[in-house]
């Protein structure tokens, strides 16, 4: 069996990043998403926007990420978005009401 595949590209303008996800976001790749959220508030970038475009699957561990980095943004006066979502991603969040906090 295979492992899931991520790849993460971050590109900065000024305070704000675009971190751009190809692959799928579950319990094995979820820790690499936190990693990469958390250095954006540790450099001191204000607005992350999320690209998910390319994602293909994210879990219940990857919205769990996004909810903390979106509460720990907020913490810092930052903000956070996901923009593109894939249709099952897109279901997971509204199912879970967090369409409304994250999108």
């Amino acid at each position: 069996m295979t492992r899931p595949q991520l790849n993460i590209y971050r590109h900065d303008r000024g305070r704000r990043a675009l971190i751009t996800l190809a692959g799928e976001i579950g319990p094995a790749t979820a820790p690499q998403v936190r990693a990469a959220l958390e250095r954006c508030l540790h450099d001191g970038i204000t607005t992350i926007d999320v690209d998910l475009t390319t994602v293909g699957l994210c879990d219940g561990s990857g919205l769990r990420i996004f909810l903390d980095a979106s509460r720990h943004a907020a913490e810092t006066h930052a903000s956070l978005r996901l923009h593109h979502p894939s249709r099952q991603t897109a279901r997971l969040l509204t199912d879970t009401g967090s369409d409304l906090l994250l999108l």
